[in-house]
């Protein structure tokens, strides 16, 4: 009999044959991937590993790649939310095209996207030409690079807050309104907590890829060591140098801090879910 009712309780069948596909699936993409990663880098000595991760030039690139991604993120968060609310809340034409063209920086490979916005925003390129006389420079500086991570990230923040805004209830904005709340006061107390939640889910997924872009980034940066060499290219600069246990070194580190603040992200996802549901 209670062998009956556990094996109701089953959602899927075959529960251990799924799950064991499941784990090795996992283990073999990335678990093992990052353990090689880790023992890799455990082929210099203690001095070396340091003097490696330790070095200005190394230093630099961890500094570049985390900043320049953090701020696309905080940029995707903002209008990667207005362009979710023009998107469910308003109806114009072409709408269905300006929604598929959130989804093509997936599509679009990314050196193609870095070759596009070095071009446009070069000196001598269709944007960058109108900022060159007010002394502003785009390409090859952290500028730059940001805006080939916010090119990237969009995606991630539109796609995630767009489903909530779509099964918003109406109803609790209606009785807001009625109630005599302002639009701005019925947005902060009413629909923006709700949003919390997937805006920073958005926010850690562009980030991640962010940290980790190399494509769109390697053409818009310049590549000088010390002021636009992100952490990616400096990892298959070793790697062309045939210096494995550097590159692996390097990677461990940026993985270890991406790992880091995306577990600082998903404790505030947690905290603010926390906090709605006692709200």
């Amino acid at each position: 009999m209670t062998a009956l009712i556990r094996k109701k309780r089953r959602v899927l069948p075959g529960f251990r044959l799924t799950t064991g596909i499941t784990v090795t699936y996992l283990s073999l993409i990335v678990l093992i991937p990052l353990a090689a990663l880790v023992v890799k880098s455990a082929d210099l000595s203690p001095d070396q590993w340091w003097s490696t991760i330790s070095n200005p030039r190394v230093v630099a690139s961890y500094r570049l790649s985390l900043l320049t991604a953090l701020c696309a993120g905080l940029v995707n968060m903002v209008f990667g939310l207005l362009l979710a609310w023009v998107l469910v809340r308003y109806k114009f034409p072409g709408k269905a095209i300006v929604d598929g063209l959130i989804d093509l920086p997936f599509a679009l490979p990314t050196a193609v996207a870095g070759i596009a916005l070095s071009a446009i925003y070069a000196p001598n390129g269709w944007v960058g030409s109108l900022l060159e006389p007010f002394g502003i420079k785009v390409a090859y500086t952290p500028i730059g690079i940001t805006i080939a991570l916010i090119f990237i990230g969009v995606p991630f923040v539109v796609r995630t807050v767009q489903p909530v805004l779509q099964d918003f209830d109406k109803g609790t904005e209606e009785a807001a309104v009625l109630l005599g709340a302002y639009r701005w006061r019925t947005f902060r107390k009413v629909i923006l907590p709700e949003l919390v939640p997937p805006l920073l889910t958005g926010f850690a997924l562009a980030f991640a890829r962010g940290i980790g872009e190399y494509g769109s980034v390697v053409f818009i940066s310049g590549n000088m060591p010390l002021k636009t060499e992100i952490a990616p290219l400096l990892i298959v600069t070793k790697l062309e140098q045939f210096e494995y246990g550097q590159a692996a070194a390097v990677a461990v580190v940026l993985l270890v801090l991406s790992f880091l603040l995306l577990l600082l992200i998903n404790v505030l996802q947690r905290w603010s879910n926390r906090r709605l549901r006692t709200a």
